[in-house]
């Protein structure tokens, strides 16, 4: 494959069409079931749907079949197939649902609202992971531009992700025999470390989730006349966050929920933070004066790829701070986030993570902790040496630096599923999500010449796929 041809390519691409179909993908509010109970009934999954659908339809690939398959009770999905010139199979995969719109925006920008800025297009999903549909296309376009041989491929973007993904596996059951075999499955739903270079997502972390809910009394009292006899919900709870975590280095103490780190991903990591340096921290946006946790970048990676972490990402029990009157309150209740180390078993660590919790409450309280969908994570297997090459040749001719191997700190269950499923296949896991593209929160951004050049070191891996040695 020509690169710098393919590169021109897919830029137009970008620039002619794909933008513009992403600011109004941007504009539905297509949130994952998870967020959106209602889902159906408002019918912005499936709008999402028919948008994107409607655009692969229209792209002049040789062979391409684009359907919307639908499983009664589940969120809908998109199936294409392109056949290919050789024997062999390449899935690619995104997904079209989204997180919720969360508070914080910067003036003049909103989730549902895009506005580009400096080549980002500022909302939500567009790099999570809205463009991962047209990007696979336009690198397949770009391919049979040129008449470069390549395998046949299969596109699945699913409409579940943000939920954890517990539509696709009767999707996958169901569409197993037109999926087929893949030797190679491509993720465009995973980080980059900066936006200079290729990056390839070698491990993901698990998580247990749930509610952990915290009752003593059955009615609110007066705290004059209750403190001192009633012990507070609130620090009970925080008696058993302390079962779990140590609240000054943010270690988690439960040796089931650690793993050891094999010495590959510590080579990797080690290569990481000596390319990024302090830009391993400084990427986030931290108030004046707030600094990081560990001493070191190295330090700072293997915590995020390969320790586990407690967030408290909600709370119910608490008044507004307008509402809150000198009462002791009868419970407490917070929304945990557990990430879990790759190799730990997400069902396993969920359980006990309950006990822990549950087990002799303290003044017997009542004490519930109600699991959501437990994750596992994901460890690649070793990158064979085409692929390798493959990725460095693609990030030396597009970006003029090496690929680097990283681990992330979030989970895509999706690739644990296909990890069992196809263990025999090569992975190459990518995306857009670099540094303050910040998915998830406020002010998510896609940044607009990366996803271009990222496309066509896509293109270039494919093409070289199909070229490899048997």
């Amino acid at each position: 494959m020509q690169v710098d041809q393919a590169a021109r390519s897919i830029d137009r691409m970008w620039t002619d069409s794909i933008t513009d179909e992403l600011v109004e993908y941007v504009r539905i509010p297509a949130k994952s079931p998870h967020f959106d109970a209602d889902w159906e009934k408002n019918g912005f999954i499936d709008q999402a749907v028919e948008h994107i659908a409607r655009w692969c339809r229209e792209q002049p690939i040789e062979g391409l079949e684009v359907d919307t398959v639908r499983l009664e009770g589940r969120t809908p999905l998109i199936f294409m197939e392109v056949p290919g010139s050789i024997d062999d199979t390449v899935l690619l995969y995104g997904h079209l649902d989204k997180q919720p719109e969360m508070t914080g925006w910067s003036e003049g920008l909103g989730p549902w609202q895009p506005v580009i800025r400096d080549g980002k297009l500022y909302g939500r999903g567009g790099a999570d992971d809205g463009y991962a549909a047209y990007a696979s296309l336009a690198a397949i376009r770009a391919l049979q531009e040129q008449g470069v041989p390549h395998a046949r491929f299969v596109l699945v973007i699913e409409g579940c992700e943000e939920s954890g993904s517990y539509d696709l596996p009767p999707y996958i059951e169901h569409l197993s025999d037109r999926i087929g075999s893949p030797s190679l499955v491509v993720c465009l739903d995973s980080g980059a470390g900066n936006y200079e270079q290729l990056w390839i997502t070698t491990s993901l972390r698990g998580m247990a989730a749930g509610t952990l809910q915290v009752d003593i009394l059955t009615e609110g009292v007066h705290s004059g006349y209750a403190s001192g006899i009633v012990p507070s919900s609130f620090r009970i709870i925080r008696q058993l966050l302390s079962r779990l975590e140590d609240e000054r280095t943010g270690e988690i103490l439960p040796d089931e929920l650690k793993a050891d780190i094999p010495d590959q991903r510590r080579e990797q990591l080690a290569a990481v933070a000596a390319e990024l340096g302090e830009e391993v921290h400084t990427a986030y946006p931290w108030v004046d004066g707030g600094g990081p946790i560990a001493s070191d970048p190295l330090e700072r990676l293997l915590n995020r790829n390969w320790g586990a972490a407690l967030s408290v990402t909600g709370a119910g029990g608490l008044p507004t701070l307008d509402a809150a009157g000198n009462v002791l309150r009868p419970g407490t209740a917070l929304k945990l986030s557990l990430r879990l180390p790759p190799t730990v078993d997400g069902e396993k660590a969920t359980s006990v993570v309950k006990q822990i919790l549950e087990s002799d409450p303290p003044h017997g309280a009542r004490i519930r902790f109600e699991p959501e969908a437990a994750a596992t994570g994901w460890n690649a297997p070793e990158v064979a040496p085409w692929l390798d090459a493959a990725c460095q040749k693609a990030s030396g001719e597009v970006f003029g630096k090496p690929a680097m191997y990283m681990g992330e700190g979030g989970t895509i269950p999706f690739m644990a599923m296909l990890g069992e499923s196809f263990p025999q296949a090569q992975f190459l896991i990518t995306g857009v999500l670099g540094p303050k593209s910040n998915a998830h929160g406020p002010n998510e951004f896609l940044h607009l010449p990366y996803a271009s050049r990222l496309t066509t070191a896509v293109a270039s891996v494919l093409a070289d796929h199909a070229a490899r040695e048997p």
